[in-house]
């Protein structure tokens, strides 16, 4: 089987390298992540990750993986900031506060049955300084991220408690997703 990943981010093809697997292909979904009215974090990420997988077309004998990564402070979800300013409210949402991170991963098998799952992890932020706000704005790390935020980087500095899966902060749950590929039949390496 082949395995086709439906994400372009380099940390998403790093994660899955660690439990063994290889996508044979990479595709970028194409579908509209604004967030909808009343909708919660959970169901965000499950539904984000789900839509992702079914927008990527699958070839007979190909296995579609798709994931997102989403921050929830209660039950306000944190998305990829906007602007440098909008990366300062994020980081002061977070600034000595517990948060989730809630991680979803959905995999379509080859007879198109799709399984998802999700990774709820706790982690909670020092209290951050201004003189923290602005290095960690300044460094440029933190745009593009779910919750302004890189874990994997300078701003695992910030991280004084974590409660579940570390790769799934990153971007994508190891485990869960070694379950998801395994339960498709996709032999891991």
């Amino acid at each position: 089987m082949r395995l086709v990943l439906a994400s372009t981010s380099p940390r998403r093809r790093d994660l899955l390298a660690r439990i063994g697997a290889a996508p044979d292909r990479i595709a970028a979904p194409d579908i509209d992540e604004d967030v909808r009215a009343g909708e919660l974090p959970r169901a965000y990420v499950l539904r984000v990750a789900s839509e992702k997988a079914h927008a990527v077309a699958r070839a007979e004998g190909e296995i579609v993986l798709a994931g997102d990564t989403t921050i929830a402070v209660g039950r306000r979800i944190l998305a990829k900031p906007e602007d440098e300013a909008d990366l300062r409210r994020m980081l002061g949402l977070l600034s000595g506060r517990r948060h989730h991170c809630l991680s979803a991963v959905c995999v379509i098998d080859a007879a198109g049955k799709a399984r998802t799952r999700v990774s709820d992890t706790v982690v909670a932020f020092k209290r951050l300084s201004q003189a923290e706000i602005d290095w960690y704005v300044a460094s440029g790390e933190g745009m593009g991220k779910a919750g302004g935020y890189a874990i994997q980087g300078k701003a695992e500095a910030f991280v004084r408690f974590l409660s579940g899966s570390h790769s799934g902060v990153v971007g994508l749950p190891v485990f869960e997703t070694r379950a998801l590929l395994e339960a498709a039949g996709y032999q891991l390496g």
